[in-house]
């Protein structure tokens, strides 16, 4: 039980979030069927890709959690880079396809809106489920990126679920403002093509969002560094070793969220036997597991510092 909940409680952004969309969908598509608006038709779709794209990243965590094996000796972690990809081209491909579609077929057959108070109650609905949804993700979001600014924390979060959600949530609580803002337009001005326009507002709104989140997946897949204050503290602490003349470079990977790979090219004093480097590369793997859990494989490779690419890291 204990591990249940601790997997429940790690997934609240996206459990929240899926909850919230399933019943804002089912909603948002019956005030369509009875109104006739475009913009909700948009929105009612948008749901549903927001749902989908809640399981395929509950689908990559869960994945992403399997041990190495033989054909993947670091493991399936970027398994949920890859659904984080996908989730960006079904928000451009589905929600904003779908809703250029109906915005552009609602201005050239402009239809009369039936009935608008229903899409009032249902936006003021959908309003007040978005918003606690995206006061979840912006809180466990908030909690993770300390003294780092928001912006920032986005671009170097190596875990795409919390931000995709944040900004899936943005977009939607967008997307209905400008559903309310076309719906009230086309009633009060007696112009319903206005209603289609609202729905290819909020097909530009998730384009957006979509490339952004596919640039951010991207990175990820081809394999991003750690954290440069990782980095410089595995360069001080090897360096620091009495047995280390210099480190030469400091390379890493990260192959899961939490989970990095380093390889470290180190020049060791002449007099250290092969006997003893065998011994120090052991002990100096220790020290490093110790004061950096998230280094789950670490290469060290003894190399003469003239025959090697000296870098030295920066922590900005």
């Amino acid at each position: 039980m204990p591990g249940i909940v601790d997997r429940l409680r790690a997934n609240i952004v996206l459990y929240g979030a899926l909850a919230a969309n399933l019943g804002i969908g089912v909603a948002k598509f019956v005030a369509a069927a009875i109104t006739g608006s475009s913009s909700m038709l948009s929105e009612g779709v948008h749901s549903c890709v927001d749902s989908l794209n809640q399981v395929l990243l509950l689908y990559g965590q869960h994945s992403a959690k399997r041990p190495a094996d033989a054909a993947h000796p670091f493991g399936y972690g970027r398994e949920l880079y890859f659904w984080a990809f996908v989730v960006a081209l079904l928000i451009f491909t589905v929600g904003a396809g779908v809703s250029f579609y109906e915005g552009y077929q609602h201005i050239r057959h402009p239809a009369e809106m039936t009935n608008p108070t229903v899409n009032y109650i249902v936006l003021g609905f959908s309003m007040l489920l978005e918003g606690s949804s995206w006061a979840v993700a912006w809180r466990e979001f908030n909690q993770g990126r300390g003294n780092v600014g928001w912006w920032q924390a986005i671009r170097q979060s190596k875990d795409p679920a919390g931000f995709i959600v944040l900004f899936e949530d943005s977009a939607a609580l967008i997307g209905l403002l400008i559903a309310l803002a076309g719906n009230v337009a086309a009633h009060a001005l007696a112009r319903p093509e206005l209603d289609g326009y609202a729905s290819i507002a909020i097909g530009c709104v998730l384009a957006i969002v979509a490339i952004f989140l596919a640039r951010e997946s991207k990175g990820l897949l081809i394999g991003e560094r750690a954290d440069p204050a990782v980095v410089a503290e595995v360069y001080k602490l090897v360096d620091g070793h009495p047995a280390i003349a210099s480190v030469n470079h400091v390379r890493t990977i990260h192959t899961a969220p939490e989970s990095v790979f380093v390889a470290i090219s180190a020049d060791f004093h002449d007099e250290v036997t092969m006997g003893e480097g065998e011994r120090l590369i052991e002990e100096i793997e220790t020290r490093l597991k110790a004061a950096l859990p998230i280094l789950s494989s670490i290469y060290i490779r003894p190399e003469k510092r003239e025959d090697a690419v000296v870098y030295v890291p920066s922590a900005h």
